[in-house]
């Protein structure tokens, strides 16, 4: 191997995939790069070029790059790299993407800028670096900026992004709706753009799995824009997406071998129609509904951008600074009962008394939680169905079948029988009251599915968790 092609490879490894980087040396700070990257390449070549005068061969080039794999992978160390955010020995750091490949280091004790994070970051194509962040801000620029109706929502707010800055999830979805012209889509972009910037700040639906993999290992914050609805694959790949599940695709159509993605991503979703129907999607997420916007009110994108570019800085500062504070407050933090998504309750409840006192997050949550519950039972025809069964008794038992044929009898079959997410089938309704069953505990009625002897027919068991719940009249849904 050519020494002028590896002069500046000061330091090989590989990933826990086997995957080959090489640390470089870069007018004076470290870079890091896979060594199958188009721009290691680049740069090997240009390194060549002005140690030798002369080009390299593709041949010369293959074969370095062949035995620079092979060391990476087999005499080299194994370490994990990260994507904008990672954590480690207690500390959270943020890749700024500049051209030094600075980090800012959070500790309990505070936040700087280092120029040698302990932990190597990968940059993909389109992004973007972050501001460098200035201490002695507010908030208040932020909240002026967002068209948010109350406070609730922009506390809500904060505690998703004081989410995205950690490299572990879960991380709840935000999820925007609103009329045209409520500032859905610059509200994401601006969000999006406090954590990890991007060339493509915002995207379409994702078309499938294979493209989500692909959006989620390019960007630690997802945003899809003008949503009108989920499909039932995305709604369950987004569900494991904000848990930390595992997505898998084949490499290949030829052959068997797939290709993993284990990872969480915070993300965003915005549509003029309330865009998540299914419960165990519903129970992962904030809901917030932007403010209308009036012609008098009405500022140009331009002119926003410039203010939110000019506040940008301070606004980061800001959010570290909170960020620190949960560090150091997290060994103290009270491990109270914690709803859905406990790890994101609970670092938010870390670092609410930064600004506010304890427990504001938490209210203001489980108000919003309440709120999505409404809105799903409300969307499902087969939770609405249910609710409206126990208005005025205590208890149901009855198969699958019992229940599709009572429908019949709350006057709601020639309706609902037009609807085509209507189980048609008592496995396919089985199915779907097992995916409400959350939703509807939290409304006061408890579903448990029992078989009844050996070869029984399994029956389905339906009660009131107390008197007078809230199962007892349907609540208003709302905004």
């Amino acid at each position: 191997m050519d020494p002028a092609l590896l002069s500046a490879c000061f330091e090989l490894f590989h990933t826990p995939a086997g995957t080959a980087f090489a640390d470089l040396l870069i007018q004076g700070h470290r870079e890091t790069w896979p060594v199958r990257s188009r721009r290691f390449r680049l740069f090997s070549r240009q390194n060549y070029y002005e140690a030798t005068g002369t080009a390299a061969s593709a041949l010369a080039i293959g074969l370095a790059f062949d035995q620079l794999e092979a060391r990476a992978q087999f005499d080299a160390p194994e370490r994990s790299v990260h994507l904008r955010v990672a954590d480690h020995a207690g500390c959270l750091y943020l890749d700024l993407a500049d051209d030094c490949w600075r980090a800012v280091e959070i500790t309990p004790a505070g936040w700087r800028v280092i120029d040698k994070p302990p932990v190597r970051f990968r940059r993909p194509t389109g992004l973007l670096p972050l501001p460098l962040p200035k201490r002695g801000g507010s908030l208040g620029p932020l909240s002026g900026l967002l068209n948010l109706p109350d406070q609730d929502d922009f506390v809500l707010v904060l505690a998703w992004l004081l989410a995205a800055l950690r490299a572990q999830g879960p991380y709840p979805l935000l999820v925007v709706s609103g009329e045209q012209g409520s500032a859905k889509t610059i509200f994401c972009k601006f969000l999006k753009a406090l954590i990890d910037p991007n060339i493509a700040p915002v995207r379409g639906l994702a078309r499938d799995e294979r493209e989500l993999m692909i959006g989620a290992n390019n960007s630690h914050v997802l945003a899809f824009d003008n949503l009108s609805g989920l499909p039932d694959w995305l709604s369950d790949a987004l569900c494991r997406l904000a848990s930390g599940g595992s997505l898998a695709v084949r490499q290949l159509y030829s052959d068997d071998d797939e290709v993993l993605f284990q990872a969480a991503r915070p993300t965003l979703l915005n549509g003029i129609d309330d865009v998540i129907g299914r419960p165990d999607l519903a129970d992962r997420a904030i809901f917030l509904t932007m403010s209308q916007i009036s012609d008098t009110q009405r500022r140009s994108e331009t002119e926003l951008w410039r203010e939110f570019e000019r506040e940008r800085p301070a606004i980061l500062g800001t959010v570290l600074d909170m960020a620190a504070h949960g560090l150091r407050m997290t060994p103290l933090a009270r491990r109270e009962p914690l709803p859905r998504m406990a790890d994101f309750a609970f670092w938010a409840a870390a670092c609410e008394t930064a600004l506010w006192p304890a427990g504001t997050v938490a209210r203001a949550y489980s108000a919003n939680r309440r709120g999505a519950i409404e809105s799903v039972i409300e969307a499902d025809p087969v939770a609405a169905c249910v609710r409206e069964l126990m208005v005025n008794q205590d208890q149901w038992v009855g198969t699958a079948s019992d229940f599709l044929l009572l429908a019949d009898k709350l006057q709601r079959q020639e309706v609902l029988i037009r609807r085509p997410d209507w189980p048609r089938t008592p496995r396919a309704l089985a199915g779907r009251l097992r995916r409400a069953q959350t939703s509807l505990r939290a409304l006061g009625i408890d579903i448990a599915f029992q078989r009844e002897g050996r070869a029984g027919s399994r029956m389905i068991r339906m009660r009131g968790l107390s008197s007078g719940s809230s199962a007892s009249a349907p609540a208003s849904t709302p905004t």
